[in-house]
């Protein structure tokens, strides 16, 4: 048996970049994968739902595409709805998607900061939200959003991105409190390095990065695995950075 036999994970913002490579880590570790986003069909930046669930299935494990759009209540509800009705239930829960925009506070559009808001921060309360009486159900489970390191990096200035994924980070501290009678484990994850997402790259990022300076994607999968594994007696409350998790339980 492996680690998560038996047990049904969704990861929201899935179809490429951390959240294909968590989605396909918990499927090899046994779990039933959602694969939830809005992307159907292929795009300016590649990767879709139907292509990452495609590839888990094609490798023996077990995905079902999802259409989500985390900014939307009754997409996110509806997500829910097919999952449970699908899949059987829920049993963990990976917040991934997100928008970036690091440009600095005073040439920042306020339709940028707002889209970093109503996606990073909104998105994984209403996926959050939407997901806790499902785990309940299920006797216990697992949370986990995805951050960055750069919500510590408060010496190279700030951004919307940044100061979205440290409101994230902030109300999965507190839900781990509020959760812990339930069983239900809360964590944030950000890779140790940076992850040269497909996103990233289209958009002209990365050039600059040092190879030594780059993170596998595949990395934050693993990670991610660990942490699908804890309930609220194990691992819990706490901001996780990638390489550190995975070297202090290998």
């Amino acid at each position: 048996m492996t680690t998560l036999d038996g047990q049904v994970a969704l990861v929201a913002g899935a179809s490429r970049g951390i959240g294909a490579a968590i989605a396909a880590a918990l499927a090899e570790a046994g779990a039933a994968v959602a694969v939830a986003a809005r992307t159907e069909t292929p795009g300016r930046v590649p990767g879709t739902i139907h292509d990452v669930a495609e590839q888990i299935n094609a490798t023996g494990g077990t995905a079902l595409p999802v259409v989500c759009d985390i900014t939307d209540e009754d997409s996110v509800a509806a997500a829910m709805d097919t999952v449970v009705g699908e899949m059987g239930g829920v049993d963990i829960v990976v917040c991934n998607a997100g928008v970036l925009w690091l440009g600095p506070v005073e040439t920042t559009p306020t339709k940028r900061w707002q889209l970093c808001l109503d996606v990073n921060l909104t998105g994984t309360f209403l996926v959050t939200r939407a997901a806790i009486p499902h785990l309940r159900a299920r006797g216990g489970g697992s949370l986990v959003a995805v951050t960055t390191s750069g919500v510590g990096m408060i010496d190279r200035g700030s951004n919307a991105y940044w100061v979205s994924k440290a409101a994230v980070e902030r109300l999965y501290l507190g839900l781990a409190q509020d959760l812990s009678d339930d069983n239900i484990a809360v964590n944030c994850l950000s890779p140790s390095r940076v992850v040269l997402t497909e996103g990233w790259q289209a958009a002209g990022g990365g050039t600059q990065i040092p190879p030594e300076m780059v993170e596998p994607p595949g990395t934050m999968g693993l990670a991610a695995v660990q942490l699908a594994t804890q309930r609220a007696d194990g691992i819990s409350g706490t901001v996780q950075r990638s390489e550190q998790l995975l070297a202090q339980h290998p």
